[in-house]
This record gives structure tokens, C-alpha cells and sequence, in this order.
């Protein structure tokens, strides 16, 4: 990230800006994990990575076949109901070997709080089908489904999962299923071999490149690592590479990796690079410890790795102990409560006769934040092309706080009457504020041609824009 004083920032705009590719943004809704959009920060402008909320407890795994090493959790949002799919396990507490086979478990609710586990009669367990066991067969370990949104996916394969054999480097084998519930191996034999499979690996379809994408986990110099790879047809894979990082990431054993695409909710245009989220799983190898973190990539396999934890091994409670603080493979937005996301986490793995999964929230594009305290500082985004007549920010300012924005050209010279001072101060708490300016109307006829966007902020946090076209 760029610090400048304002005569650098003068400087700058003279000479290496001019060459810059105007960023496609469009409509699309643009958030500041990363450095994509901007150019230059001063002042006391920083980013801050932010913890979520802890809620409530929403499921405890206390039927038989479940127990206190159930883990894997995946959870999304299918229409009108949620689903949750998670290992089924015990442990002796003292020995910590397995004390029963392992399943794939499955729940469901209407509000994402409320989790409910059908008797499904699917599979057998001491005699009785009553359970809401969905899956005894291969990969019951790690068992990881998704909805799948190609929009060529034939009805048996509306959703899909990935998991791995028995043991570790057998590979991964795929599913495919109807309903979510009735499972079926597309292939008798794994699809993935190069890596090292026990852990939750995910994969889901991308839309923008037209292909499924696989993160793996595999082993590099001794230090757990991630690997991905593509496919057309969810059965044949290119051959896995591994995630790379900026120089200087320090080499941390990342156990899950919990990635999925940004929950895009505007218009997203083919030539706009999309983001990748990741919440991977930093494990401490001296003390089994875990925890999650923050990663964003907008090419899937190039990403940038926050060092703060999301949810601290110091969150509510029982999170300190052996693998006790997974995040979940989910990120959902709630009905009632479209101003946050739940994100969802376990604790009291290996502690009892069964361990528990929590939610937690983030404000709705609340991950990341550019913050500025009470000295005030300046954002200068890079030049881009936009489409709309209305520009909506997600932001807050705390006592005495605002945030002003200008419109300037791909030079960096002030569009009127979009000027700073011009600008009516955002002031409080918004996740989709409209700016506004003094005699500002008409920013449409802006939209073809490259701008950019000066922002000045004073103890306040800005954490997304977007622009939007009135009907």
C-alpha cells in the first residue's frame, strides 16, 4: 500500500498514473480487502481487518452418531432454507482415537439460528434408520457439497461434493445429487491425487471463467499448504498448483481454507476481475491450536493473507483447546437481518460427550475497512469506469467523524461541481448512503469516460462502493 503526502500524491498523478488501465467497475460492488481500486492512502489512513460478533450457539452434537469431533461444517442458503453438512465423530477424550465409524450429517433451517435434524432413513445406525445421517459411504471424513450454479448442470447433478478417501493421499472423489440428500460418486474412482486430503477440501463453479474450481490441502517443505486446480466437467482436473503469496507471508500451516467467491450482489461485468475470500485455518503444530484468518485473491490462486485472527481462540468459549476453532464453509446472509453476514464456528472439539457450532456476524461487507482516526487522512482510487448516476457508499464515522468524496478525471484534476468542499459530509452509521453534492446532479454523464475518486475521512471507517443506475 501506497503512503503519500498530498505533493506526492500531485507527483504521481504527473507521471506513472497516466499509463494506468482504467479499472471496469461498473455497478459492481467494490470492497477494500485488497489494493484493487486503490492507488494511493495519507495521512492516518489504514486498513483494519474486523472480528465479527459472537451470537448464539446453533447446533450441539449430541445424538449418538455425532459426538465431540464433528467438523467440516459446509452451510448455505438454497431458496428458502439452509442447509448444514458436518462429520458425524467421538473421540476418546484421553487417547483421542476414534470411537465410532465416521458419517455426514445433515441439518436444515428457515432462518439460518433455528437448526433442525431430519430423520432422513437413509442410513443404518445400531438397527434404526432414524437419524439425519445423508451420507455412510467413501469420504465421509471430510464430505463437502455445494449448489451448483452452472446453469448446464443437468438435473441429477444440481449439487455436488467433493471429498477424500480413506487416509491421507488417496485423492478426492466427486458426487452428485438431485436433491442435496440422495448421493451419488461420479466417478469410481478419486479425481484429485496430488496433495494431502484430510481436511475439509472444497470446490464450486465459477461463474465468470466457466469452470469449477478446487482448494485442496497438501503438504510444501514439511508446512500444510493449499492447492487448487480447474475443471470443465467436475471430473477431469488440470494438474493442482499451489496458492502463492506476497514476498515475506510468513510460511504458517494453514489446516482448511474455507474459500469461496465474493457474495457478489451487484452487477458484476466478464471483464471485471472477481474476488476470492478465504478464511483459512492457522494451526500452531506445538499446542494443536487453531484459528481462522482472512485471505483475498482476485485470480483464485495469487493471495494476499491477513495476520490478525477473525475469530480469536479468546472468542466465547471453549476455542483454546485441541483443533476447538474451525470456521465453517459458509458465509450467508439472514432473513431480518440484511445488514450483516453469519459466518459460523466451532468450539469444544475433544472437550465433552459433544462439542458445539457457534454463529457469528459481520456487517454486511464488513470485513475489511479503510479507517481513518481523529487527524484525518485522504484515499485516491485508481481510474476506472463506472455506470449509474448514483454513488452509494457503506460506511460509519464515530463522534465528530465524516467522510467527503470528489470526482476527479483519470489526471487527478477536480470534475465540477463534484468537488470536495462541495460535497454534503456522510456522517453516522450506513450500509448503502447516497453522496451528494451541492449542485452535483448529472454524475452520469460522467460514466463514460475514466474517473477517479477522492476520499477524505476523519475517524471513520469506509468499507465498500458502488454505483447505481435510478430506473
Amino acid at each position: 500500500m501506497l503512503h503519500r503526502s498530498l505533493p506526492a500524491l500531485a507527483l504521481l498523478f504527473a507521471s506513472t498514473l497516466l499509463a494506468a488501465e482504467p479499472v471496469p467497475l461498473g455497478r459492481s460492488l467494490e470492497v477494500f480487502v485488497d489494493d484493487h481500486l486503490v492507488e494511493a492512502m495519507q495521512g492516518s489512513v489504514g486498513r483494519v481487518v474486523h472480528e465479527p460478533q459472537a451470537q448464539e450457539v446453533v447446533l450441539v452434537t449430541d445424538k449418538p452418531w455425532e459426538g465431540n469431533t464433528c467438523a467440516y461444517y459446509t452451510v448455505f442458503q438454497d431458496g428458502d432454507r439452509y442447509r448444514m453438512y458436518y462429520r458425524g465423530s467421538h473421540a476418546d477424550e484421553q487417547t483421542k482415537k476414534s470411537q465410532h465409524p465416521e458419517v455426514t450429517c445433515y441439518a436444515e433451517s428457515t432462518d439460518g439460528i433455528h437448526w433442525t435434524k431430519p430423520e432422513l432413513g437413509f442410513c443404518d445406525w445400531n438397527g434404526s434408520t432414524a437419524n439425519n445421517i445423508v451420507w455412510n459411504g467413501i469420504g465421509t471424513h471430510n464430505f463437502t457439497p455445494f449448489k451448483d450454479a452452472n446453469p448446464k448442470a443437468p438435473p441429477e447433478s444440481r449439487y455436488k461434493a467433493i471429498a477424500s478417501g480413506a487416509g491421507v493421499g488417496k485423492g478426492l472423489y466427486v458426487f452428485q445429487s438431485p436433491d442435496g440428500l440422495h448421493w451419488a460418486l461420479m466417478s469410481e474412482k478419486p479425481v484429485i491425487t496430488r496433495g494431502a486430503f484430510d481436511s475439509q477440501n472444497l470446490a464450486f463453479w465459477d461463474p465468470v471463467s466457466g469452470k469449477y474450481r478446487d482448494y485442496h490441502r497438501t503438504f510444501t517443505n514439511g508446512v500444510r499448504a493449499i492447492m487448487t486446480c480447474t475443471s470443465d466437467d467436475f471430473v477431469n482436473w488440470t494438474e493442482p498448483v499451489l496458492l502463492t503469496y506476497p514476498e515475506g507471508t510468513p510460511d504458517e500451516h494453514l489446516y482448511t481454507n474455507a474459500i469461496r467467491l465474493y457474495p457478489q450482489r451487484r452487477q458484476i461485468y466478464p471483464t471485471a476481475p472477481r474476488l476470492f475470500l478465504g478464511f483459512p485455518t492457522r494451526y500452531q503444530p506445538k499446542t494443536s491450536q487453531v484459528e481462522p484468518i482472512l485471505m483475498s485473491s482476485r485470480d483464485g490462486q495469487h493471495f494476499q493473507r491477513f495476520d490478525k485472527a477473525i475469530i480469536p481462540i479468546t472468542a466465547p468459549s471453549e476455542r483454546d483447546g485441541n483443533r476447538s476453532n474451525y470456521m465453517a464453509n459458509g458465509l450467508v446472509t439472514l432473513p431480518g437481518r440484511e445488514g450483516e453476514w453469519s459466518v459460523y464456528a466451532s468450539e469444544s472439539y475433544y472437550d465433552g460427550p459433544d462439542s458445539r457450532l457457534r454463529r457469528f456476524s459481520f456487517r454486511l461487507d464488513g470485513l475489511v475497512s479503510l479507517r481513518a482516526d481523529e487527524q484525518g487522512g485522504e484515499v485516491i482510487t485508481r481510474p476506472f469506469h463506472f455506470e449509474g448516476d448514483q454513488l452509494i457508499l457503506n460506511y460509519a464515522t464515530r463522534k465528530g467523524g465524516s467522510i467527503r468524496v470528489e470526482l476527479q478525471t483519470a489526471e487527478g484534476k477536480v470534475i465540477a461541481p463534484f468537488d470536495l468542499e462541495s460535497c454534503h459530509p456522510l456522517e453516522g452509521d450506513d450500509t448503502a448512503a447516497v453522496v451528494s453534492w451541492k449542485l452535483g446532479d448529472g454524475l452520469i454523464r460522467h460514466s463514460s469516460e475514466p474517473v477517479r475518486l477522492r476520499f477524505r475521512l476523519k475517524d471513520a471507517d469506509l468499507y465498500s462502493l458502488h454505483f447505481r443506475l435510478l430506473e
